[in-house]
């Protein structure tokens, strides 16, 4: 049953990460186009800053998703209705909070952000943008942590798909027909309000749960011991465009806008092999099948550093000479920037890299053990950021992420395997050597690949897939012949996934 939720969550996340990296890019596009790269930045930055409010967490959601494992498990469904009846509280006033923020940012942010709009267009903007954030927090956050647990990571993919097709769709024609901006961001900010509440109608008629019951003087263990991992996640996906919005200029955020657009498709394309992976995690962890998990962990290990290997190398060669064509004919900011391009890939090369092993901490809920290293990421990624920015600006707030990434990611491998997994570490160090050998390898033959001319997205395509078969023709084989019994072990388990579909 793991196995079979397993590869539903992967295979409708597969789906979900196409359509979200087509509207990715094709939104931004037509943004860059239709207004300029200072609208694009403007819309990038107001992004980021609604985004601190999830700081309001604490890290509560984790706390909630780990909390809900072991009753799930044994279907206690009084203990499920007191975990959720209390998250729905909790996200609620975080609602509620977060009107009276977005009051405050209408009246801090345009005396803060270097731009030339009128401060009413920019506070229209904040007000439209921050919708669908408010309906998420209002209405679904709860009933998305409950289906993720619960392994069903697929139903949430499934309405995100929609919602996707039906906003892109609604802004091509809106752009089309000349509608301003603010129609525009208004349009997609109420389809995406669906999703919270199909989610909430989702779980409410198919789960048998009766939140009568439920005892209103719940309270979650390890609240707030998941407050340090929460922030962490906060500064490291807000503080560069943060940092940029204050200290540079609209152009400078926009620039990182667009090539974040694509190592974040990247990422989400990596995440696509964790998702629902932890919510299995969490069962074994919950049933104490000790032995079973490290097996399972291992072979998950092997599959995942080969996948991001490909993936990671493959957009270090190919971001430049595609933001290149993306930005074709747009001379209202300089977009090509090579070593930019190759320090924002690496930084999220190194958050892919840690994925399996903080997907494991919290699927056991080591939130209190692992929050010192929460904190010491936070700090050195601004204090870096904020020093390096003066003299390096957007080169230099992405080593400041450099940096703190990599103290972060040391910690969490050294946690799962010791704590954990109670393996040796050098087992994961010797698969992030191998890692870094195959990069090097792939980057360096890849200089004698006979690429067309990157004049256009044909010509992109075209070199996109050499130097994915070189990448796959490298790391595939290199990984079967040293870890054949982990290749087998996975080719094992979705051949058991696909007898089961037969006869079912």
């Amino acid at each position: 049953m793991r196995s079979k939720k397993a590869f539903l969550n992967i295979s409708s996340n597969f789906m979900l990460q196409i359509i979200t990296i087509l509207y990715g890019f094709i939104v931004p596009k037509i943004i860059i186009t239709n207004f300029g790269s200072d609208i694009n930045g403007l819309i990038s930055s107001i992004t980021q800053f609604l985004a601190y409010i999830s700081l309001l967490e604490s890290g509560f959601g984790p706390v909630v998703k780990a909390t809900l494992y072991k009753p799930l498990s044994k279907k206690d469904n009084k203990e499920i209705a007191n975990i959720l009846k209390t998250s729905e509280k909790f996200f609620r006033n975080i609602a509620k909070v977060f009107i009276i923020y977005i009051i405050a940012l209408c009246f801090i942010y345009p005396l803060i952000i270097n731009n030339n709009f009128d401060k009413v267009f920019t506070i229209s903007l904040i007000l439209i943008i921050s919708i669908s954030t408010f309906a998420e927090y209002f209405f679904g956050m709860t009933y998305r942590l409950f289906l993720q647990a619960d392994q069903k990571n697929y139903i949430i993919s499934f309405i995100q798909i929609i919602t996707y097709v039906i906003s892109v769709v609604i802004v091509i024609l809106l752009a089309y027909f000349k509608a301003n901006i603010q129609v525009i961001k208004l349009a997609s900010g109420l389809i995406f309000v669906l999703r919270p509440i199909m989610q909430n109608w989702y779980v409410k008629r198919k789960y048998n749960i009766c939140f009568n019951e439920a005892r209103s003087d719940y309270k979650l263990k390890q609240k707030w011991d998941g407050l340090a991992q929460h922030i962490a996640a906060v500064i490291h996906g807000n503080t560069d465009i943060t940092i940029l919005s204050i200290m540079c200029n609209l152009t400078e955020v926009s620039v990182y806008s667009v090539y974040n657009l694509v190592v974040k498709g990247i990422k989400q394309f990596a995440q696509i092999f964790s998702t629902g992976i932890d919510a299995s995690f969490g069962d074994m962890i919950a049933k104490n099948e000790k032995e079973n998990l490290c097996k399972k962990f291992n072979t998950y290990e092997v599959l995942y550093f080969t996948i991001i290997t490909i993936l990671f190398t493959c957009t270090m060669i190919l971001i430049v000479p595609f933001v290149s064509v993306y930005t074709k004919n747009i001379t209202d900011a300089n977009y090509i920037r090579h070593l930019f391009g190759y320090l924002i890939v690496i930084s999220e090369y190194v958050w892919a890299t840690r994925l399996p092993y903080s997907s494991l901490i919290l699927s056991a809920g080591h939130f209190k053990e692992t929050r010192i290293g929460a904190w010491v990421e936070c700090l050195t990624n601004i204090i870096l950021s904020i020093i390096l920015v003066f003299n390096y600006g957007i080169i230099g707030v992405t080593i400041g992420t450099i940096v703190a990434m990599t103290i972060r990611t040391s910690e969490f491998i050294y946690h799962a395997n010791k704590h954990i997994l109670n393996r040796n570490i050098n087992i994961s160090i010797k698969k992030i050597a191998l890692i870094l050998i195959e990069t090097i390898i792939i980057v360096f033959i890849s200089n004698y690949l006979p690429y067309l001319d990157n004049t256009n997205y044909i010509n992109w395509i075209l070199n996109a897939v050499m130097t994915i078969i070189l990448a796959s023709a490298i790391c595939i084989p290199i990984n079967f012949i040293l870890y054949k019994n982990e290749f087998k072990e996975l080719i094992n388990t979705f051949k058991k996934i696909i007898k089961r579909k037969k006869y079912e």
